[in-house]
This record gives structure tokens, sequence and C-alpha cells, in this order.
């Protein structure tokens, strides 16, 4: 098996992973959580929705670097820093969600967890896409 490593120029530079990894083979994509930094490596976003916006769009920039599409998700997980708040805005996110990636959804998940690798961010998706 081999891996490729993808690392679009549109998103932060990466440190220490990738933002996606294309195994070739069985053809799976792994993407690395993703919040609402900025091509900078700045978090972008007040509130909640903001920063799901900013993640989920940075999460569909690897996966179509990495020859993806959103109908190819098989799995995301989202962390939350305040799961109340994520059920509260639960309908706007999904109207996000929904506009950037179309209603072919992925098995999911949301944990919530005391705090991201970025203490300003609120929110982290990572996830797997198998391709055709």
């Amino acid at each position: 098996m081999t891996a490729e490593r993808v690392n679009p120029p549109e998103l932060s530079p990466p440190t220490g992973f990738s933002h996606a990894v294309v195994a070739t083979g069985t053809r799976l994509v792994f993407l690395a959580g993703q919040t609402a930094l900025d091509a900078d490596g700045k978090v972008v976003g007040e509130t909640l929705p903001e920063q799901f916006e900013q993640a989920l769009t940075n999460l569909l920039t690897a996966l179509r670097a990495a020859g993806a599409t959103p109908a190819d998700l098989a799995r995301v997980t989202v962390y939350a820093t305040d799961v109340a708040a994520y059920r509260t805005h639960a309908p706007e996110l999904g109207v996000i969600w929904r506009r950037l990636a179309g209603r072919d959804y992925p098995a999911m998940a949301v944990l919530e967890v005391v705090r991201l690798w970025d203490h300003q961010a609120l929110v982290e998706l990572d996830g797997f896409a198998v391709l055709p």
C-alpha cells in the first residue's frame, strides 16, 4: 500500500500531520481534524455556527484536494467544547452542512471535549472517505 500526503495551499501549513492521506489499494482518504483556522493558521469566527462553517469548509477543501467529493465521506466525527450549544445550533449547523456538503450524509458522531488544540476553537471535524 502507498499513501499520498495531500496538503492544499488553501489551508494553514500542517505541523506534525497531513490534512489528507490517500491510501492506494482500497482508496481510503483519512482527513485530519479541522478547526476554524484560516490560511494563516488563525481561528476565525466567534460563534459556533461561524466556526463550524469554517471547519467544514476546511475539511471539504482537504477532501477535494485528495480527489474526493462530499458524497464520498463515509465517517465524520465532530468534537465540540459544548454539546448543549451544538444541540441548540443544530438546525443552523444542518443548513450549513447541506449548503456545503449536500445531503449525502456520512456516519457521524458528536463528542464533547474539554478543549481543542487551539484554545479559541469551539468545534473540530475529522473523518474519512472511500473513493469509488
